[in-house]
């Protein structure tokens, strides 16, 4: 590999450099990178500031909600003078001032099966820092069936989770066959939640992304990290691929086209 570091990005990135695990070879793969999050609230928002910093070179930011003044004792990434500003320019804005190694892409639209392709084109790693299952289960499938890594997260009051879903391993309809019924799981908006809460579980998907682009280290891989902020704790659960499973397993779809993203989420192969 030629590496064509100047002398801003040596100094810039030097902490990345003097190590084995990323060198300069590393942060050549960051800056030549792709990375899409999807989401730029509470969980969208340490993810994009720690990608923007160490250097992702590309980073599509698709968000398609407004800055409101209760997001901001948790979306850290957005400032007051951001009410009512679209949540995806405001997070470029942020990257543009933060690190202008970063090529960043607002895309200012809900992910759905009209978009998704176009959206996750050439993405090394998609991060789903999103609030609802039908776009969960969307991202899941279309990463699955176009072979992208994949870093979920998910938070609920004190409460979080994580995963990583790679092609060749169980995907997220193992662990979940389909979403619970509508109303039975309340946003944060009905329930609240801990302003530092989606900063623990952003900076746990934004490491799990950086390993991946690195090739580095161990990720979630397989088992799905629960964080419970109240009591401190870590617990880290192993689940497995489901060879029924109607997207990774045997005989099950090829392509989004016949699902349907509405309420369950569910896939029959009947």
């Amino acid at each position: 590999m030629t590496l064509s570091l100047d002398a801003t990005q040596l100094d810039r990135y030097s902490r990345h450099i003097i190590m084995d695990e990323v060198g300069p070879e590393g942060q050549e793969r960051l800056l030549s990178s792709r990375a899409v999050v999807v989401g730029a609230g509470g969980l969208g928002s340490p993810v994009i500031e720690y990608l923007a910093a160490v250097g992702v070179g590309e980073l599509v930011v698709v968000d398609d909600d407004v800055v409101e003044r209760s997001n901001l004792q948790r979306q850290v990434i957005h400032h007051d003078d951001d009410v009512g500003v679209p949540k995806a320019e405001s997070a470029a804005e942020f990257v543009r001032d933060l690190n202008p190694d970063v090529t960043v892409e607002p895309v200012e639209a809900r992910v759905d099966k009209s978009n998704v392709h176009e959206l996750l084109d050439g993405a090394d790693v998609v991060v789903d820092a999103s609030d609802n299952f039908p776009t969960r289960y969307l991202l899941n499938d279309v990463c699955r069936f176009e072979e992208i890594p994949l870093v979920h997260g998910a938070i609920y009051k004190f409460e979080g989770q994580a995963t990583t879903l790679l092609p060749e391993g169980p995907c997220y309809r193992c662990l979940f066959p389909e979403a619970p019924e509508p109303g039975t799981v309340p946003d944060c908006a009905t329930t609240g939640v801990i302003g530092v809460l989606p900063g623990t579980l952003g900076c746990i998907q934004a490491t799990e992304a950086v390993k991946i682009v690195l090739d580095v280290g161990e990720v979630l891989d397989g088992r799905l990290l629960f964080y419970d902020a109240m009591d401190m704790t870590f617990e880290t659960v192993p689940y497995q691929q489901n060879p029924d499973c109607p997207v990774c397993g045997d005989g099950g779809v090829d392509s989004i086209a016949d699902i349907e993203y509405v309420e369950s989420c569910a896939i029959s192969l009947d």
